[in-house]
């Protein structure tokens, strides 16, 4: 009887131990890694994103960097905007620094390279704000997701504004993943306007009169609007250089891009009245969550949010929200259970993961630079909010 009753107390004292160290598990710490090109021509942008990442969870946990009674640790890596370093940063979250989720990176080049490794972990990657289509297109896997937008997102909001019969449209830009998915996307959406010339630069072009001078020859004598529609992400870019040729005056050659951060905005000033969609703009968006990041930004930094300061946050708000759904239990498979269909606040307002291929669905913003000397930079004003539900978004993935 009471050898029964030690074996009782033994096999009570184990479930007790192992209940014990199951629930230290659930409590411990939640790992997020955040990797992005804190060096290199895109080191603007993913300081943006980073910080906006941080005020996110903030916001999103109520300051006390904590869900479900778990901590939120944060752990920054630098990619250098190189596609194998980011893959080797990424595999050293996973094995390494045992991150719950990873998010990031900057530049599409670098997510490109970093799918498959999400998938050799089966952890999840949260695409923010890396754009190309084939992050979430053939390239994909079911531990991506984004809250960044899309190729496809930007190409049919800047349809949406340029897409007129008589328009004539060339595209210019950089000749990598972010470029030729930008402008692939953009042709698909050009119904009514005449689609004349692509052309493409390496990223880092310095002499931008070669390729204008082709644009020029391609659209000099097409009758009605000429356009040209410009993806282009980093430092240097052609604006200055379209400007210092006088491409409108001589040939009545206009400019239109989507948005930017808002130094390399500053060079848009030389086009008032130049028309776009853009992603965000501090002033366009009215909701709590962007007047919380507008006004908490300029408390701390004395300016306001940028453009991958929005998207740092949303993505932030977009892992806070999943945990809270899953009571803090950091299983893959449950997260992504949580996350396909969810639908979640952002400073631009409500996003959705669809379930098909995890693409955060989102509003988009037709703006006009208007010139105002109150500010350094082109002031994108608002024409019109393109709704998510507008645009017809391509599943462009094979699951």
């Amino acid at each position: 009887m009471k050898r029964r009753l030690f074996q009782t107390t033994l096999i009570a004292s184990a479930l007790s131990l192992a209940a014990l160290a199951a629930t230290a598990q659930t409590k411990g710490d939640v790992k997020i890694a955040i990797i992005a090109s804190k060096t290199g021509p895109l080191e603007a942008y993913a300081k943006q994103t980073i910080v906006g990442f941080h005020m996110g969870l903030q916001y999103a946990t109520g300051g006390t960097m904590t869900v479900a009674g778990r901590k939120l640790v944060v752990i920054e890596k630098d990619d250098q905007g190189k596609p194998d370093v980011g893959k080797a940063q990424l595999a050293a979250a996973y094995a390494d620094d045992k991150v719950d989720i990873a998010v990031g990176p900057t530049a599409s080049p670098v997510a490109l390279a970093m799918l498959p490794v999400a998938e050799e972990y089966k952890k999840i990657l949260l695409v923010e704000p890396a754009v190309a289509d084939s992050i979430t297109g053939d390239k994909w896997n079911k531990y991506i997701f984004r809250t960044g937008r899309n190729s496809s997102q930007d190409a049919a909001a800047n349809a949406a504004a340029l897409d007129l019969p008589g328009n004539n449209v060339v595209t210019l830009a950089q000749d990598n993943a972010f470029g030729r998915d930008g402008i692939k996307a953009f042709k698909e959406y050009i119904k009514k306007a005449k689609f004349v010339h692509e052309e493409y630069l390496a990223p880092g072009t310095t002499d931008f009169t070669a390729g204008l001078q082709r644009i020029v020859d391609k659209l000099k004598d097409q009758p009605g609007k000429k356009y040209v529609w410009v993806v282009w992400a980093g430092a240097p870019s052609p604006f200055n250089k379209f400007a210092e040729l006088e491409l409108k005056k001589r040939y009545g050659i206009e400019m239109a891009t989507g948005g930017n951060i808002l130094p390399a905005m500053v060079a848009y000033k030389q086009y008032p009245g130049m028309e776009g969609a853009l992603y965000y703009y501090f002033a366009i968006p009215q909701n709590k969550v962007n007047e919380w990041l507008v006004a908490n930004h300029y408390s701390q930094f004395k300016s306001p949010p940028d453009f991958f300061t929005a998207g740092g946050m949303s993505a932030a708000i977009a892992v806070v929200e999943a945990l809270k759904k899953t009571k803090g239990d950091t299983n893959t498979n449950k997260l992504i259970a949580t996350m396909e269909g969810m639908s979640f606040e952002t400073p631009k307002g409500t996003m959705t993961f669809r379930k098909e291929d995890h693409q955060a669905m989102q509003d988009m913003y037709h703006f006009r630079i208007k010139n105002d000397p109150a500010f350094a930079w082109g002031v994108p004003e608002l024409v019109r909010e393109i709704k998510a539900s507008e645009m017809a978004i391509p599943i462009r993935n094979k699951r």
